[in-house]
C-alpha cells in the first residue's frame, strides 16, 4: 500500500510508563503492530488472538537481527492486558491504546454508534461484522528524521501467514481438517483449556460426534 505519513501523536500505557508510536519502535527502524482482540472489561483475550500470540515469541528476537520492532496492541487498560498474558505465558511486548484513537483510526475497533449502524469499515470495505474488537497487523517505518509512516496493514484471513501451526497443517495429509465445522476456527481454544488426548471436533454432522 501507499505510504501514509502518521501525523496523529499516539499514546500508549506499557509497563515501563507511557509511551509514543515512535517510543514503541526502540532502536530499530520498523515495526509491527498486532491488534489483538481484548477489549475494556473482556474476561480473556480473543482465542484466535491468542492462537497468533501464541507464534510471537520466538520470533521477536530475529526480527531484531533484521531492524524490526515488534508490538501486541489492545484497547483493554493495562492491567488486564498483564493478567491475561501472565495466564498465557508469554513475553512478547503487548501495551494498551485505552482511551485513545489508535485502534479506532487503523479501522480494527469499532464505536457503539457504528455497531448499531449494521456496517463497519474492515478489511478495506464496509461489512457487517459480529464484534467491537477486529483482528489486524499494521506495519510502521520511522525514518532517518523521526517521521512515521503507515506501510502496511492486513486483516482477518490475511493474518494466516502468521500462524506457523497452519502452515505445518498445510504439510499433512489432512489438512487443516476443518471442513463440516460450524466454523474454520470452531475446534480452537486457548492453550490452556484444551484437554490433554482429546480432538475438538465441533462438526455439525451428529453422525460424525466427537472424536476422543
Amino acid at each position: 500500500m501507499p505510504w501514509v505519513r502518521v501525523e496523529k501523536e499516539y499514546i500508549f500505557e506499557t509497563p515501563s510508563g507511557k509511551k509514543t508510536l515512535a517510543d514503541l519502535f526502540g532502536k530499530r527502524n520498523q515495526l509491527i503492530v498486532y491488534r489483538f482482540m481484548l477489549a475494556p472489561g473482556w474476561e480473556e483475550g480473543c482465542p484466535g488472538c491468542s492462537f497468533l500470540g501464541d507464534h510471537f515469541d520466538g520470533a521477536i528476537v530475529h526480527l531484531a537481527q533484521r531492524d524490526v520492532a515488534f508490538t501486541a496492541v489492545s484497547r483493554a487498560p493495562l492491567p488486564e492486558i498483564e493478567a491475561f498474558k501472565k495466564r498465557m505465558g508469554w513475553s512478547f511486548p503487548w501495551v494498551s491504546s485505552y482511551g485513545g484513537d489508535f485502534n479506532y483510526d487503523h479501522h480494527v475497533s469499532f464505536t457503539p454508534e457504528e455497531m448499531a449502524a449494521g456496517k463497519v469499515f474492515y478489511n478495506y470495505r464496509e461489512t457487517k461484522f459480529p464484534s467491537e474488537e477486529g483482528p489486524g497487523a499494521s506495519v510502521f517505518y520511522k525514518d532517518q528524521t523521526g517521521g512515521i509512516f503507515h506501510t502496511y496493514s492486513t486483516y482477518g484471513r490475511g493474518l494466516d501467514i502468521l500462524l506457523g501451526t497452519y502452515n505445518l497443517l498445510d504439510l499433512t495429509p489432512k489438512g487443516r481438517d476443518e471442513e463440516g465445522l460450524k466454523s474454520s476456527m470452531a475446534w480452537l481454544r486457548h492453550h490452556d483449556k484444551y484437554a490433554d488426548g482429546e480432538l475438538v471436533d465441533l462438526s455439525f454432522s451428529a453422525s460424525k460426534g466427537a472424536a476422543k
